[in-house]
């Protein structure tokens, strides 16, 4: 058994309308849920495959971070689906410093966070002082490379570029970087 810690506003998310989002990730990770709505914690019990149930914490972690329960089940697909968090926080120097670099994440309209999504493949979520990526290996690396260049003050040209050199590659490696709907932010 794991515990999970998600922030209180994502505890309805994850439970869904009449507990039927809580029932679909507990069928198709098979793993049993036990949220305590109080305090956020979330106990998760693997009840089937352990390959499987091996998934459930980060499926709730995902979730927590704002992903879309849809995105977040992405992560069962294969193997090599992963997620990862790039903690905005820690690469600012105070309250101010941290909106500013958000902001750089987000881009004008959203249009670097959708960038970084369409030109990888990856599923990318912006929730409170993190970022937070779903993806296969090569996705995620390039998400959280840009999302580290923009946190250091890149220019959003450089970082375009790099996430296009990066498409590129992964095209011309024949890699799958197609994206399913379902991320938010």
């Amino acid at each position: 058994m794991q515990h999970v810690k998600i922030p209180q506003d994502r505890i309805g998310v994850l439970i869904g309308e009449g507990g039927e989002t809580m029932r679909e990730i507990e069928a198709e990770a098979e793993v049993r849920l036990d949220i305590d709505s109080e305090n956020g914690s979330v106990a998760v019990e693997t009840v089937g495959d352990p390959v499987r149930g091996l998934k459930g914490p980060e499926i709730v972690r995902a979730v927590g971070r704002g992903f879309a329960p849809d995105a977040a089940l992405r992560l069962l697909e294969d193997d090599m689906m992963l997620f990862d968090v790039v903690d905005i926080d820690a690469a600012a120097r105070n309250k101010n410093d941290m909106k500013r670099k958000k902001g750089r994440l987000i881009g004008e309209g959203g249009r670097t966070r959708e960038l970084m999504e369409e030109l990888t493949g990856a599923d990318v979520v912006i929730y409170g002082s993190t970022l937070g990526i779903i993806g296969t290996p090569e996705q995620v690396d390039a998400v959280r490379s840009a999302a580290e260049m923009l946190l250091d003050g890149a220019p959003h040209g450089a970082v375009y570029s790099f996430l296009e050199e990066k498409h590129n590659e992964m095209k011309h490696q024949g890699m799958e970087y197609h994206r399913f709907p379902g991320g938010q932010s």
